[in-house]
C-alpha cells in the first residue's frame, strides 16, 4: 500500500490491492462468500489496470512513431 495509510493501492481503502501487503494475512479469515467478492472486485482492478496500461503503451507507441517521421 503507498505511503501505508491505509487507502490501498487506488485510495479506495484496505483490503482493495492484490494482497501484497501487511493486511494480505486479515484475508485468510473471510468467509468463501466474502472471498469470492474480494477476488472479483480485485479482478476487476486489475482488468481496469490493465486496461490503463495498455493505453500508457499506445500513447508511447504513438509518440515513439511521431517522433521517427
Amino acid at each position: 500500500m503507498p505511503r501505508f495509510d491505509q487507502t490501498g493501492p487506488f485510495g479506495q481503502g484496505p483490503m482493495t490491492g492484490r494482497g501484497l501487503g501487511c493486511c494480505r494475512y486479515g484475508r485468510r479469515f473471510f468467509s468463501p462468500k466474502n472471498e469470492l467478492a474480494a477476488l472479483e472486485q480485485e479482478e476487476k482492478m486489475l482488468l481496469e489496470e490493465k486496461e490503463m496500461i495498455e493505453e500508457e503503451i499506445n500513447a508511447i507507441r504513438e509518440e515513439k512513431k511521431a517522433l521517427r517521421e
